[in-house]
């Protein structure tokens, strides 16, 4: 299975009928098993275009269409604002993507299990939103995403809420769930090194209008890239980028 993204464009009309153009001739291929990771500039679409693929917004040029599947593909998002139901345990918000799509009763249980164990929150399966920190309420999005088992993952700019040390141990903890579940996954984010850490590629998007300016492939271990021993070569993808993004930066900060 492979999720294409053919020649996408989006614009936006506001109520004084003046258009912008958000995104641009956006082309490329999420395949299989593969973590692809979107950055740019402020304003530069990232969200827009992660929207379109999932299926919220829809492309005003181009489409997006999954290969080498028979069914309607099965999609998952995690946004920065986590948004579980405050009524609910972790358990309960877990299984509310099962629950909606009508699975028994026995793989509801043995699914939010699985999962809840896989973000290691057994123990605070029966805890309610309130009770936990931001990382452990991401934790939460992140299994229930998980739960329905997509074909593709989507997460927006997640870990952005949270303090640089809790941001770290997620960013560990997610690669560590993704050796496991191995899902194609479409990532967000305005963090270079997170991108470089995470990343099978980076797609390195342009101030608006967004264009794609750059596929980088990150030829590193998937694990253990904040070693020492990976340091050096980490440090030439972050400022490579960096460099490509710089200028763009600056001017989106000027606006």
């Amino acid at each position: 299975m492979k999720i294409v993204i053919d020649d996408v464009g989006k614009t936006f009309t506001n109520t004084k009928k003046e258009v912008t153009t958000a995104l641009e001739n956006i082309n490329f291929t999420i395949h299989e098993k593969e973590f692809v990771v979107l950055v740019g500039p402020s304003g530069c679409g990232k969200s827009t275009l992660l929207n379109i693929v999932g299926g919220l917004l829809s492309p005003t040029t181009g489409s997006v269409y999954f290969e080498g599947i028979d069914k309607d593909p099965n999609l998952a998002i995690v946004f920065q604002e986590i948004a579980l139901f405050p009524w609910r345990t972790v358990y309960q918000n877990v299984i509310y993507g099962l629950e909606e799509r009508k699975v028994s009763k026995q793989e509801i249980k043995e699914k939010a299990d699985y999962y809840i164990d896989m973000v290691g929150l057994t123990d605070f399966k029966d805890a309610y939103p309130k009770q936990l920190s931001g990382g452990m309420k991401q934790r939460v999005g992140i299994g229930r995403a998980l739960a329905v088992e997509p074909d593709l993952l989507l997460m927006d700019e997640p870990f952005s809420a949270l303090d640089a040390q809790t941001r770290t141990l997620m960013q560990e903890e997610l690669l560590t769930i993704w050796n496991r579940t191995q899902l194609s996954t479409l990532y967000v984010t305005h963090n270079i090194q997170e991108a470089v850490y995470l990343a099978d590629r980076v797609i390195v998007l342009s101030r608006h209008p967004g264009r794609i300016k750059s596929i980088i492939p990150i030829d590193m271990p998937k694990m253990g890239r904040g070693e020492e021993q990976h340091r050096e070569q980490f440090e030439r993808y972050a400022e490579e980028i960096w460099q490509m993004i710089r200028h763009d930066a600056v001017e989106a900060l000027k606006e």
